[in-house]
């Protein structure tokens, strides 16, 4: 077999590009997984929590002897990597918390699965490593160590799926799994410079997810280019009835296809011709840094010379989404993580007099700042006395921020607007400030809450030359539509190429 691309430029190719030189037999995947490993050995930020060189390997050759074989899937072969909070059987799952260390899941995800030899036939690399339960906006929670953004050492990368978006940027990975329950999949990708895709709740199982907010969490892929996003979508998402019920009862959807199909436009070319984008005045305001606000007003002039029409629009509760989301997300987490006693799995406390001495300790030791704070939130929140004036109203608003978007796509098409509203800031910078991670979510949450598909793209650089993300919302189940709306922007762009100085 001869390599048309030399090994030391492997990782120069995304999803789609590897896929096809895998596919033409140019370069096995074998190959490519020992490429990738080597990068991943060498790595300073913090991205990866596990990898298993004999694991990767086996896969690797397994989609070997199935390529040899004459099978050609959009995905077989190429290698990805998981972020530590899908459960799977090769690689521990710590969820970025100690109190989950070393663990060892007796079954994969259902989106590890889909994705791995038993679905769409991609190489797992290894485990990368997040905010401990997903819970962060910076991946400077996690219980092991931060992850440092590739475009600048000392400035976070995004949370929660900061290391599956410095993986990817850094060229360490094609590709990986990431969760979004208030933007960890927008907001990382957004300061990190990649493309990620957090699809209409339900879209993909949450079989196998450690659950912070179970109402909220939704998996979806990171990557270079929407179209690499689309052929990983493709595979993720699907209906789940006998392992998830809030798994969505609909067909797999193909996103790929008609992308692969698009053609660059040319001079005059306007193939987003009657599109219309809503522009929500709450996203545009002085909360915004100057930086970030022109990099988006750039990409949105470019969407316009691609036939796209700008409307303005308004979602008027976005201020309230803040304090629904800190009501309700803590909420869920105080449920779901107090499955987490040092009884059934997970660490136990070494001494102890008793077993609430032992419930105890075992939870002090186990879970580090932020966890406890959140659990503790939940639980004043859902205590009685408090369940109503707190949460049910919460509640109230959610269903009321769900409404002012329908009214909005009465108006449009898509929405469009920041992700973050500034660019990636300094590690250790928020950490005594934990509302101060809070707003930086303002512009992701309320999508969130909604239940809506959103997805950030690289739209150019702010202070400092940090990348910035152009945040793009559709209506439930336009993943397609914002694919594309995407793919068609990265046709005519190049912003989705950069590549970090040190590289």
């Amino acid at each position: 077999m001869s390599s048309l691309k030399s090994s030391s430029d492997l990782h120069d190719l995304g999803v789609a590009q590897l896929a096809a030189k895998l596919a033409a037999r140019e370069v096995s995947s074998v190959e490519v997984t020992q490429h990738f490993l080597a990068r991943i050995a060498q790595e300073n930020l913090g991205a990866f929590l596990a990898t298993n060189t004999d694991v990767s390997l086996a896969q690797a050759k397994a989609a070997d002897a199935r390529l040899a074989a004459g099978e050609r899937t959009p995905l077989l072969g190429v290698p990805l990597a998981h972020k530590d909070v899908f459960v799977t059987r090769d690689f521990p799952t710590t969820a970025g918390s100690k109190i989950l260390e070393n663990y060892r899941s007796p079954f994969d995800a259902t989106v590890v699965r889909n994705l791995g030899l038993e679905g769409a036939g991609m190489v797992a690399l290894g485990k990368l490593n997040c905010d401990e339960f997903a819970m962060g906006s910076g991946n400077d929670n996690s219980a092991y160590k931060p992850v440092k953004n590739p475009w600048d050492l000392e400035r976070i990368p995004g949370g929660s799926s900061g290391g599956s978006a410095a993986a990817v940027a850094a060229r360490l990975v094609p590709a990986a799994t990431g969760t979004d329950t208030g933007g960890s999949i927008r907001q990382p990708a957004s300061l990190t410079g990649i493309t990620g895709i957090k699809p209409t709740y339900g879209r993909c199982s949450r079989y196998g997810m450690v659950a912070f907010a179970s109402s909220l969490d939704q998996a979806g892929p990171m990557a270079r280019s929407a179209l690499d996003c689309a052929l990983l979508l493709s595979s993720m998402a699907g209906p789940d009835p006998d392992r998830d019920s809030t798994s969505l009862d609909l067909p797999v959807t193909d996103y790929a296809t008609d992308l692969i199909a698009s053609h660059a436009p040319s001079a005059g070319e306007k193939p987003l011709k009657g599109l219309r984008i809503g522009l929500p005045t709450q996203f545009f305001g002085a909360g915004c840094a100057p930086d970030v606000l022109a990099a988006v007003r750039g990409a949105l002039a470019e969407y316009e010379k691609l036939g796209a029409t700008l409307v303005d629009v308004s979602l008027p509760l976005t201020e309230l989404s803040i304090p629904v989301y800190y009501v309700i997300a803590p909420a869920e987490a105080s449920s779901n993580l107090s499955r987490f006693d040092g009884v059934r799995y997970g660490h136990r406390a070494a001494q102890y007099t008793d077993l609430n001495d032992m419930y105890k300790k075992s939870r002090s030791e186990g879970f580090g700042d932020e966890a406890t704070r959140r659990i503790m939130i939940g639980t004043y929140v859902l205590s009685h006395g408090y369940y109503d004036a707190y949460y049910l109203k919460a509640q109230k608003i959610r269903r009321l921020i769900a409404q002012d978007f329908q009214t909005a796509f009465t108006q449009c098409d898509i929405i469009a607007g920041p992700v973050s509203p500034t660019v990636a800031w300094k590690i250790g910078e928020k950490s005594d400030d934990p509302v101060a991670n809070y707003l930086a979510d303002i512009y992701t949450l309320s999508s969130s809450l909604a239940g809506l598909p959103g997805m950030s793209v690289p739209a150019g650089f702010g202070a400092g030359g940090m990348p910035v993300g152009l945040q793009l919302i559709g209506n439930y189940f336009k993943e397609a539509q914002l694919l594309g709306a995407a793919h068609q922007f990265q046709l005519a762009t190049d912003w989705h190429l950069r590549q970090p100085p040190s590289l």
